[in-house]
């Protein structure tokens, strides 16, 4: 029997957001807020940027210092802004990786900055195909750089290279890094939407990783993997639900990725469009209460 959930990991995308809207369902705000309440640390692990994922959850009375891993793993911190940790992506690899992956699909930078160019792209034209909706929710943070290297010379704080394109272009891209210098001179984190036949690799500097980050959550809070459920429907979650004692993988997850899950005997939830994080954030909090009413007990 597993001990009780002291550390709760969620992914946003095709996780705690339905397919459609960028706006948490009511009742899987207040499964944050009743987790919260009852002394569970609740942790946002994204790959979207801090400026992109923390608007999604602020107004919705959660605690300010509600922990937000964001681009996967490259920078967490507080949903008040109070910073944790903070990964570099060497810039010379950044060059190298614009060498080798420019011609596989659209490529942007994102640096640790607000406001326009924050993400840095090398054509605008190119967005405007797979990752169109992306570029107009990000428009007031995209710059437009060619070629892209010379965003580099501003000596911004690089955060992380991304890649996006076709399933099996990405693919072949990410067989190319492996067989090239640079695969390990960086992490490389793929997500997949095969109902638009779009992939994402982030580019992260070595070692960086929604897991690792989960890792030094945990061990900031005192807390071990067996205390800690994490919960994600995408390639990019994979290491944290490896990692979390108890991982929880959607019911949206891609065949392969839920396949591996009930061989590792992991728990599936309902989707993100029926609300899985919630029917999953309850389940936990009823165990919880149950043994401490029977006790006379309401403590941690």
């Amino acid at each position: 029997m597993h001990p009780p959930v002291r550390l709760v990991a969620i992914d946003l995308d095709g996780t705690l957001l339905p397919s459609f809207s960028q706006q948490i369902s009511p009742r899987n705000v207040r499964a944050l807020r009743a987790a919260q309440q009852a002394g569970i640390v609740v942790a946002i692990a994204t790959g979207r940027r801090t400026a992109y994922a923390a608007p999604l959850l602020q107004d919705h009375g959660l605690r300010a210092d509600m922990p937000l891993i964001t681009s996967n793993g490259a920078v967490m911190r507080t949903l008040g802004g109070q910073p944790l940790s903070h990964f570099r992506l060497e810039g010379g690899v950044a060059r190298g990786l614009c060498g080798l992956l420019r011609g596989f699909g659209v490529l942007v930078f994102t640096f640790d900055r607000p406001g326009r160019g924050e993400l840095v792209i090398e054509d605008l034209e190119q967005v405007q195909g797979r990752i169109a909706l992306w570029a107009e929710a990000n428009r007031d943070a995209i710059e437009v750089i060619k070629p892209l290297e010379q965003a580099l010379d501003r000596g911004d704080d690089l955060i992380q290279a991304m890649v996006a394109g076709g399933l099996s272009r990405m693919r072949d891209a990410e067989r190319a890094l492996k067989a090239s210098p640079w695969g390990e001179q960086c992490a490389c984190v793929r997500t997949e939407y095969p109902a638009r036949d779009l992939s994402i690799l982030d580019l992260l500097p070595p070692g960086v990783s929604k897991g690792a980050a989960l890792r030094q959550l945990a061990a900031r809070l005192g807390l071990g993997s067996a205390e800690t459920m994490a919960i994600g429907d995408n390639w990019n979650d994979l290491d944290m639900l490896e990692w979390a004692g108890q991982p929880v993988v959607m019911a949206n997850a891609s065949r392969e990725l839920r396949a591996m899950a009930r061989l590792h005997g992991w728990k599936q939830a309902p989707s993100n469009d029926r609300n899985g994080v919630a029917v999953v954030l309850e389940a936990v909090l009823a165990r919880r209460s149950a043994p401490q009413l029977a006790a006379g007990d309401t403590s941690l």
